[in-house]
């Protein structure tokens, strides 16, 4: 068998895509739990930090198990590290030029 060609145990995958699907439950519903909660120390900024860590773990779960990025290979990696840099330029460049407008323009 070549490397590609690798037997599957459907039950034990059928179990782990339950376990990953109730994990992503959890996820959002304390997404949901922690913005309403008015516990997490400082106020809006606190929520949505924590917000922000819980998505980051569910991306992680749908990304990585669901849509089987972890058992992927060097090239998916490669451009999917590329896209992510460009995103992050492209974020980058559009908060740097947020304060520039061009000459006659009224700033708001």
């Amino acid at each position: 068998m070549s490397e590609s060609e690798q037997p599957v145990d459907l039950k034990s995958y059928i179990r782990l895509c339950a376990v990953i699907f109730l994990v992503v439950l959890c996820t959002t519903s304390a997404m949901i739990a922690a913005s309403f909660s008015d516990h997490l120390g400082s106020g809006w900024t606190g929520r949505v930090t924590v917000i922000l860590g819980i998505a980051v773990i569910n991306a992680f779960l749908v990304a990585g198990y669901l849509m089987h990025l972890l058992s992927e290979k060097k090239l998916v990696y490669t451009v999917l590290c590329f896209t992510v840099f460009f995103f992050i330029g492209l974020m980058g460049l559009t908060l740097w030029a947020m304060g520039n407008f061009p000459v006659g323009t009224i700033n708001h």
